[in-house]
């Protein structure tokens, strides 16, 4: 049944993922156009004298001359420790504006990620990290002592000192009290390999610029846990501090909250502590700083003058002066603008192939593709926990999951959604990748409506109702609800529905907002739907392979289980407890062979129960930018773990 695709095997036959331990509202378009004319007609940097080479911006010299901002040798580290960011293609130029479609402020993912300073970050392959805001690091020989050096000089986008201090402040004041609404993340627990006790690290300061995180247990994949899972292990303690209601009062804390447009101070501390890229007021160590409000038709971003890094040319980075996000109503909006060449740059998906590679030349810009260690790229998950006690009972029979995923046409959802482009296979680890079982990408792949009935029958769902649909075994209404918040989505959505109702099996599709659908699903109210599986690697990112919180579907409350130490949610039980306990033995381990012999195990179990049915195989992420922008790698890996777009650094992207 397999078919070939080409595009696909090409870029996935170039993943080898592997767990690893590691050493040492104001702008209007004309305004655009006019910047991106700069950086084509004036791109030289300026070299100022004394600062052993060091060049920058043209905008930012002015301001020096103009004494608005201190010398660049006086805005970056000591000479030692300033970051030099390899370039894909060639030393870059200064200038321009990246322009692209958002949809506001509920897509602050989108932004982030590409601005995104980890204190580590994964290199190219992704097999192991490297520092990053960090300088370096020493690990003792049982992996219980991490001591992490930070860089000299190093400053914060309003000129403040970054300090080993802002890195005990963000520990003490904000992680561990959790003041932004997140608990400690797993990365700080080791656990004894005998009794399975859970012990928090220690984090101390040493100087100005080291510290070091003691674990009383041996915690090998440390540095990788703290890249996915705490990106910015540090945090502003001068802004915090005229904030939190430790410092300032709760009063205090209440009076700022309603200055910035909020009623409740909880919601305003996880906005200003966790999405504080969004914020002009809230210094960072990005590269580029908000300056406009994100609810603005146009969120703004510009180069953040005290940026510690440089090219290989000792030219201070970025490139780019802005990233213009410009608002959308519809989705279509972007894919016409791309066209247009109203944005230079947008991230699109399998079903936007066709129309962007025939439109390349006409359109100047280049398709990208980027491969996704995706199960599938059209899909379900059954919420194995969901409230209704005979619905729960009917997803957690395997027969039932099996008959729903060979009641399916994968061929036709292949070329109807994804232009033909996705293999019709079940959701399963893509091969070359972390992970990978043989067989099952085949597993109840096969078009069997005769037996999808058959199973259905022999569950006992053989009551129909007026309309000829099955009804639950005491004469119950049975209705599928599938819960979905991409509209993108509904053409997959709607051969679903037509399926599963030849099978005799209601269905309802309910379209509901981002914010609304992460609300259904904290309150366990999504039984079905279409979230997808990425991930590299479940040791180094477990969140949606293994029920630690509340964050995938097909585990619902058993996440809630973890999350809250056994006092709330659903208690796992059969594969589902398994699967937890063989992730206590991941984190006890003393060596990567144990872990990835452990992963591995996770793995089998999804592929003995898959809950997670896959419809069509994974599809590739097209990048697509105009042939005016540069330094954008063809050969990375999309997944969250290494931050998407972010993996490519985008600092070091120009216009020429």
């Amino acid at each position: 049944m397999k078919r070939s695709r080409s595009l696909l095997v090409l870029l996935l036959s170039t993943v080898v993922l592997a767990a690893g331990c590691t050493s040492n509202n104001s702008a209007q378009p004309s305004e655009t156009k006019k910047a991106v004319e700069t950086a084509e007609t004036n791109p030289t940097p300026v070299l100022v004298e004394g600062t052993d080479g060091l060049k920058e911006a043209p905008m930012l010299a002015d301001l020096v001359a103009g004494g608005k901002l201190p010398p660049v040798e006086e805005r970056m580290p000591v000479t030692a420790d300033i970051m030099i960011e390899p370039v894909v293609e060639e030393v870059g130029q200064y200038g321009g504006d990246w322009n692209m479609a958002w949809t506001g402020p509920g897509d602050k993912w989108g932004v982030g990620m590409i601005t995104e300073e980890a204190l580590f970050r994964f290199n190219k392959e992704g097999n192991k990290v490297e520092p990053n805001v960090a300088k370096g690091f020493e690990v003792n020989d049982d992996s219980t002592v991490f001591t992490i050096h930070l860089r000299e000089g190093m400053r914060w986008s309003d000129g403040e000192p970054f300090t080993a201090d802002d890195v005990l402040f963000y520990w003490e004041h904000m992680l561990t009290k959790e003041t932004f609404g997140k608990k400690i993340y797993d990365a700080y627990y080791s656990v004894d390999p005998v009794s399975g006790e859970k012990a928090l690290a220690e984090v101390k300061k040493v100087d100005d610029y080291t510290f070091t995180v003691t674990h009383k247990y041996p915690s090998v994949q440390f540095l990788e846990r703290v890249a996915i899972d705490n990106k910015w292990f540090f945090a502003p303690a001068h802004f915090q501090k005229t904030i939190l209601p430790e410092f300032v009062g709760d009063d205090k804390t209440l009076e700022i909250t309603k200055q910035w447009g909020y009623e409740d101070p909880k919601q305003f501390l996880v906005e200003t502590g966790y999405y504080y890229w969004l914020y002009p007021q809230i210094p960072t160590l990005r590269p580029w700083v908000a300056k406009t409000d994100a609810n603005s038709d146009q969120f703004i971003m510009e180069r953040n003058p005290y940026y510690w890094k440089t090219d290989e040319a000792g030219q201070q980075l970025p490139y780019m002066d802005r990233i213009v996000e410009n608002k959308i109503q519809d989705p279509s909006q972007k894919l016409l603008g791309t066209l247009s060449g109203e944005y230079n740059f947008g991230t699109f998906d399998a079903g936007d192939f066709t129309v962007l590679k025939e439109n390349e030349k006409k359109g100047s810009f280049r398709v990208i593709p980027w491969t996704q260690p995706t199960w599938s790229s059209n899909g379900i998950q059954l919420n194995q926990t969901t409230k209704d006690p005979n619905l729960r009972k009917l997803f957690q029979d395997i027969r039932f999951r099996e008959a729903i995923s060979i009641g399916v046409n994968r061929m036709e959802v292949s070329d109807i959604v994804t232009n033909g482009l996705a293999d019709p296979i079940q959701a399963s680890v893509p091969e070359g990748v972390v992970g990978y079982q043989e067989g099952w990408a085949q597993q109840w792949a096969e078009f069997d409506p005769d037996r999808a009935n058959q199973l259905l029958d022999e569950i006992g769902l053989t009551k129909r109702d007026k309309n000829n649909f099955r009804m639950f075994e005491d004469g119950s209404d049975l209705t599928l609800t599938v819960y979905e918040s991409d509209p993108n989505k509904n053409a997959f959505l709607e051969l679903l529905k037509k399926y599963f109702e030849d099978l005799g099996l209601k269905t309802n599709i309910k379209l509901v907002d981002n914010g609304a659908l992460f609300d259904l699903k904290y309150a366990n109210e999504v039984p079905i739907h279409t979230e997808n599986i990425s991930v590299a690697s479940v040791a180094l990112r477990p969140d949606t392979l293994v029920p630690l919180r509340i964050i995938t579907p097909w585990f619902g409350h058993y996440g809630l289980y973890s999350q809250s130490g056994g006092t709330e949610g659903v208690k796992p039980e059969g594969d589902v407890a398994e699967i937890l306990n063989i992730w206590n033995k991941i984190k006890a381990s003393k060596s990567i062979d144990e872990i990835n012999e452990l992963a591995n195990e996770i793995y089998k179990i999804h592929m003995k129960n898959q809950w997670v049915i896959g419809y069509s195989g994974p599809t590739p992420t097209l990048l697509v930018a105009a042939n005016t922008m540069h330094n954008i790698p063809g050969d990375l890996v999309w997944v969250d773990e290494y931050r998407t777009l972010g993996h490519a650094h985008p600092a070091q992207f120009f216009i020429k």
